[in-house]
């Protein structure tokens, strides 16, 4: 297949490049920085890709480099796990509706069309409780990152105008080497580590390999449409999350990080681990998908395997 992928160089876009690369396909990387691009993937060990320079939040030249492609799967989005300023939530919100409306209107012009489109959204749509239960058929919630959820789906939906497959992936806090847990790995080295805010609130995560697989078979299978949540089948709270990461490396879990010192680092922000939800991957275990870490303690042992 001929993919072209928006947010390549992110933690996630960058391994789906590699397996894409290993499976024999030919990928497009959309880049903001084409040198910062040609950084991660030199020409002599990514022979099979392009780089392409693109602007996300308006129409361009780069829009062309869709008509031919197979795929097109749009990761880009602005990081939530900052200090949301004012300028910051309008920043998250356009690069996410914005750009995936960019990203859709490149696919309408383009002759021929790509077949789907893999897009992402995050988990952040059911909004947060320490008690609900939600899987793809939930409402969402009412809170900032669910409206930011709302209009980023509501922009990749008008993809099926063109006729083009549409994959949605509500997104868990995504582990693997580098990501979330590459800031908890430290203070648990230093026998510092220990549950975040109350350690109550849920934790739904998904293995790096898991989330790359989703979206290879979402790009390969054509019965997958819709939306499916790319979160392993056994999320855990807080507490369990922080123990099972303190067990794998022999190091006590007893040193709470208090919510006020993530407040003051993050601000709003620091909703995204101070209060979770428990999701459940529904749909996508009826596809017959498979998770390689359905477990904690196995997604654990294989990021701290290469830390």
């Amino acid at each position: 297949m001929k993919i072209a992928i928006a947010g390549a160089t992110g933690f996630v876009g960058t391994r789906l490049v590699e397996r894409l690369q290993a499976e024999g396909h030919e990928i497009l990387v959309l880049a903001r920085t084409p040198e910062r691009a040609a950084k991660i993937f030199p020409a002599a060990a990514f022979g099979s890709v392009k780089i392409v320079p693109y602007t996300p939040l308006a129409s361009g030249d780069w829009q062309a480099a869709i008509a031919g492609c197979d795929g097109v799967v749009n990761l880009a989005g602005e990081p939530i796990s900052e200090r949301w300023t004012t300028e910051r939530k309008q920043r998250i919100v356009e690069s996410r509706k914005v750009g995936t409306e960019k990203i859709v209107e490149a696919i309408s012009q383009a002759n021929p069309k790509p077949a789907v489109l893999v897009n992402s959204s995050a988990i952040g749509f059911y909004g947060v409780s320490e008690t609900a239960e939600f899987d793809e058929t939930s409402a969402p919630g009412n809170d900032f990152l669910a409206e930011v959820c709302k209009q980023w789906e509501a922009a990749a939906e008008k993809v099926k105008d063109a006729g083009v497959r549409l994959v949605i992936l509500r997104t868990g806090i995504v582990l693997g080497n580098g990501g979330a847990i590459a800031k908890m790995i430290p203070p648990f080295k230093l026998f510092a580590g220990g549950p975040i805010g109350s350690g109550k609130q849920w934790f739904s995560w998904v293995h790096r390999e898991d989330l790359v697989n989703l979206i290879i078979k979402a790009l390969a299978d054509a019965s997958l449409s819709g939306t499916y949540n790319a979160t392993a089948p056994n999320p855990v709270r807080m507490e369990e999350f922080c123990q099972t990461l303190g067990n794998a490396m022999h190091r006590p879990s007893w040193l709470p990080v208090p919510p006020i010192a993530l407040e003051i680092l993050l601000g709003d922000g620091a909703i995204v681990v101070l209060e979770g939800q428990k999701v459940l991957p529904k749909r996508t275990l009826e596809t017959g998908f498979e998770f390689q870490y359905p477990q904690v303690r196995g997604a654990i042992d294989e990021v701290l395997s290469h830390s």
